[in-house]
């Protein structure tokens, strides 16, 4: 699937309450869904000692498609195109290899 499609049928399912403006429910989804990846690794760690399995793994995946339901709903409210954040992102990332600043800090490298 692509964003595009992923982000046009995400949308059919968009049904949450106003809170303010219409973006913050879905901002604060990602920063939940987000702080639950956060948890399973710290639980890898703590009860697994880093240990990767296929339960894992599944579980990481799920989440990993709640938080991009969160983003392509943001984005959708925001009126952004998830397929062109994406192509930016690969664009900007391949850039900076081509001028060797992968490493480092800073948005504009």
């Amino acid at each position: 699937m692509d964003f595009k499609t992923y982000q046009k049928l995400s949308r059919k399912t968009a049904k949450y309450p106003q809170i303010g403006k219409r973006f913050i429910y879905p901002l604060l989804g990602l920063a939940g869904e987000t702080g639950e990846v956060f948890e399973k690794f710290k639980k890898l760690f703590r009860d697994r000692k880093g240990k990767i399995n296929k339960d894992f793994l599944d579980d990481i995946e799920y989440e990993f498609g709640d938080i991009l339901w969160y983003l392509s709903n943001l984005a959708s409210d925001l009126g952004l195109s998830l397929e062109k954040i994406a192509k930016k992102n690969i664009e900007k990332i391949f850039d900076r290899k081509k001028r060797n600043k992968i490493h480092g800090s800073g948005d504009y490298r």
